[in-house]
């Protein structure tokens, strides 16, 4: 098991160790947490490409030393051309999960890097993009070792990926998936990152890499539109809270499930469980998330569309409500379907006390597939999650932002500390989030409630059942008792699989600054710091 580490001034967490590395250097120059985290989301969109990538979309929430609090959208809108007559003149009876008709919504991340560093710069930032993307830049150019997680993560459609325009010329090697270590160059996207730090990151969408991606996107038939990335930019949120006793969690609101995860620790509070990983913990958990995943989908949708304020389902009756339905003796049906995804999550702390939750994915390992050749960006597929009836919640439309399951959290306690977390995985990242959170508040350290075993309900990353996964570090006792209640159980091969999440989570003590960081052991990264 990794330890909790502690720094003196400032930290960074992420995947990937030279993710990890780059922010602290940033840091080391006296950039701040903002600039740190710019820096870590550009390595980690070349080392560890089959989470996320520039192609993708990113979520932020940034809290300053004065302790407000804010929340950064930047996820893309489905292209003009994706409407329902598109995909049916195309003879599709669902959005395809591959392929230039996957590819459909406008990038978001680099919108969300731009806002991020406007408010950087606000706060005395003087670091150069070209400080922030040197890294990214070198690895992208030079060379880099493909990661374990890389390496074991072969997708099942592996096949028709390879076929996908572009993607085996960048990241198979000799043809095949590739092993752990081997060294991969993508030039491409190396000169993009250079020519962004030369120019700007606006030029992403309203320059010459803007107008190098129209034609790649119109040369493989994708309906996103140089008027689409034209029209493009982030928008700023209010985070939604929810305050509990002697602490208030905050996370991002739809079309993120951030409600889902707040939903869950709400419900789970008012269930009166006083062990950590008894029974009664676990089933608890479990259950809550059955409530709120329900609400989930029926509610969560682009927020510019919402039919219900996310804020209903937070309040003390509501909580309450949906608590009294759980039986802390027998499981709950759960019919549901779900979703999987990739995703990276990474926080920071400077030592001014800005504390950086953040999540940049491109939804499927690899997203669409879909390599964009002149410029080397990897396009999502992240528009997978709109239905082609348009009377369902999230029904496709040329401007419509789909459902997200990203969802960066944070906790602010009474006395000060404060907490951003947050993990990859689908829809396992609510659950992962409430373990963690729960088994802190039950006293255990970071890298002790990041270590422990975990379980996932419904299909999460690269999982293709809505069975009760478990981790078969789980004591036996505990499985049995789970099974006798009802619950649907598939035990996991492994110990530590990247199925239950990559997760990080950092506090910073208000007294003296220092800071406890950890990061998972399932993934290849870690904490460093100042």
């Amino acid at each position: 098991m990794t330890a909790t580490e502690t720094f003196g001034s400032a930290a960074v967490a992420a995947p990937h160790w030279l993710a990890a590395r780059a922010g602290q250097t940033i840091l080391a120059q006296g950039g701040n947490a903002i600039e740190a985290m710019v820096g870590m989301a550009a390595v980690i969109a070349v080392v560890y490409p089959h989470m996320n990538g520039i192609g993708g979309d990113g979520f932020w929430l940034i809290r300053d030393p004065k302790g407000k609090v804010r929340a950064i959208e930047a996820c893309g809108y489905a292209g003009a051309k994706a409407t329902l007559k598109f995909y049916r003149d195309h003879e599709q009876a669902a959005i395809p999960a591959r392929g230039p008709l996957a590819a459909l919504t406008v990038p978001g991340a680099i919108g969300g890097w731009m806002a991020a560093l406007d408010l950087a710069k606000s706060m005395g930032a003087r670091l150069s993009l070209r400080d922030l993307l040197g890294d990214a830049i070198g690895h992208a150019r030079n060379g880099y070792a493909v990661s374990k997680s890389e390496a074991r993560t072969v997708p099942r459609d592996s096949a028709a990926l390879a076929a996908m325009p572009g993607f085996a010329e960048t990241f198979l090697i000799e043809g095949k998936h590739p092993q752990a270590g081997a060294m991969r160059k993508v030039p491409a996207l190396a000169d993009t990152l250079d020519h962004l730090a030369a120019s700007g990151l606006d030029d992403f969408y309203r320059g010459d890499i803007a107008r190098e991606m129209d034609a790649d996107l119109d040369r493989i038939g994708s309906p996103v539109t140089r008027g689409d990335l034209r029209k493009y930019e982030a928008k700023w949120r209010e985070p939604l809270s929810l305050k509990l006793s002697g602490r208030t969690h905050l996370n991002f609101p739809p079309p993120t499930q951030g409600l889902a995860s707040l939903i869950i620790l709400g419900v789970f509070d008012r269930l009166g469980v006083k062990r950590c990983d008894s029974f009664e913990h676990v089933h608890g958990l479990i259950e809550a998330t059955k409530r709120a995943f329900a609400i989930k989908d029926a509610v969560i949708t682009d927020f510019d569309r919402l039919r219900h304020d996310p804020a209903d389902y937070l309040t003390p009756e509501a909580l309450e409500r949906e608590a009294s339905a759980i039986s802390m003796t027998r499981a709950a049906a759960f019919p549901l379907p779900q979703a999987k995804g990739d995703t990276i999550y990474m926080a920071a702390i400077d030592r001014e006390g800005t504390a950086v939750s953040y999540i940049q994915s491109v939804y499927w390992e690899y997203g669409s597939g879909c390599v964009l050749p002149k410029t080397g960006v990897l396009m999502q597929n992240r528009g997978l999650s709109f239905s082609l009836d348009a009377n369902a919640v999230n029904p496709l439309a040329p401007g419509r932002k789909p459902f997200h399951t990203l969802n960066p959290a944070m906790t602010v306690f009474g006395d000060g500390r404060v907490m951003p977390y947050g993990t990859m995985g689908g829809d396992g990242q609510p659950q992962t989030q409430a373990q963690i959170m729960t088994r802190v508040l039950f006293g255990m350290g970071l890298a002790e409630a990041i270590d422990a075993p975990r379980f996932a309900l419904g299909r999460t990353w690269g999982a293709s059942s809505s069975l009760l996964a478990l981790e078969n570090r789980f004591d036996p006792t505990l499985i049995r008792a789970l099974e006798n209640a009802g619950h649907d159980i598939s035990v996991h091969p492994e110990g530590y699989a990247d199925t239950f999440g990559h997760a990080g989570a950092m506090i910073r003590h208000p007294k003296d600054g220092r800071i406890e960081a950890a990061h998972d052991p399932r993934a290849d990264g870690g904490v460093m710091g100042l």
